[in-house]
């Protein structure tokens, strides 16, 4: 079978931006032609890759699949184009980082902060999604690199580094004041509401184990998608919740919200850097990994092998 590359760029826009016109316009085509060629592309492979809606395309599992391989492909060659661009491109070009909403406020933005100040002209492009989701994406190859918070199984071929331990505690509203006192036992949270991520994060899984631990059997009156999600509920004394220490105290010292010790040690938690040994780094990639080896994680002895 003869592989006409245009199919295959027309088709990573449109399932990149999952709207025909939006992708005509980014390629400078019109949208008669993208569909056209979509069809000819779907024709050509014996498969349908696309379902239409009103709103737009989404992939089909044939569609998926195909998308997993053209994404590292254009990827690849983006990175091919920046490494023989010159002088001027070394100090540019894009990272893509996939971040939890935890690693983003207790790690990344800080990290960011320093390098945007000097490298400018890098764009940066965060994803924020769970733990599960990134790991997925980054083995996909659409991530240069993760930051996520632990835990989480990864393949071998992921490197992992570790740059920040963190712990979390058990707070609510004022309505909980009166729990401030004396550490309460696990069990006894039972006779409250509880606040926390949803199903689908490795947090949940984190505490429901924790609460098996300690024998009780305990579910979420309130499930949320972000850490971000729960303050805001549990400073309206919707419930308590377990937060990152760091993210509750200004709310702490502000009276927002108080602290429930408990009779037990929480599972500790860590934010790590991972990547895939088996992805080349692109120039704008590895000007970010040797400012955080001269820099930023100078006290953690970054080593250049975990990466």
């Amino acid at each position: 079978m003869d592989i006409n590359f245009e199919y295959y760029k027309i088709f990573y826009f449109v399932a990149k931006y999952g709207n025909i016109t939006k992708a005509a316009a980014a390629l400078g085509s019109n949208q008669p032609n993208v569909t056209r060629i979509m069809k000819l592309l779907e024709e050509q492979l014996n498969c349908k890759l696309f379902i239409r809606g009103a709103r737009g395309v989404s992939l089909t599992e044939e569609g998926e699949r195909l998308y997993s391989h053209v994404a590292i492909a254009y990827r690849n060659i983006l990175d091919g184009q920046e490494e023989i661009c010159g002088k001027d491109a070394r100090k540019s070009g894009t990272i893509e980082i996939g971040a939890t909403e935890t690693a983003l406020h207790l790690f990344l933005l800080q990290v960011l902060r320093g390098f945007k100040k000097e490298y400018p002209a890098i764009r940066i492009k965060i994803h924020n999604r769970t733990t599960l989701e990134t790991i997925r994406h980054l083995l996909n190859g659409e991530l240069d690199f993760a930051v996520i918070t632990s835990p989480f199984e990864v393949p071998k071929t992921v490197s992992c580094l570790k740059v920040l331990d963190f712990e979390e505690i058990l707070v609510g509203g004022t309505a909980y004041a009166d729990l401030c006192g004396e550490p309460m036992e696990v069990k006894a949270l039972k006779a409250y509401p509880l606040v926390g991520l949803g199903r689908e994060t490795v947090t949940y899984e984190l505490y429901k184990n924790f609460f098996v631990g300690h024998k009780v059997d305990m579910e979420l009156d309130i499930e949320v998608a972000t850490s971000d999600l729960m303050l805001p509920l549990l400073k309206n004394n919707f419930g308590m919740g377990f937060v990152p220490k760091q993210m509750a105290a200004p709310l702490i010292q502000d009276g927002e919200l108080v602290q429930i010790p408990l009779n037990a040690t929480l599972p500790r938690r860590s934010i790590q850097v991972i990547a895939d040994r088996g992805r080349g780094k692109s120039v704008a990639t590895g000007i970010f990994y040797k400012y955080l080896e001269t820099g930023i994680l100078s006290e953690i002895h970054f080593r250049k092998d975990y990466i």
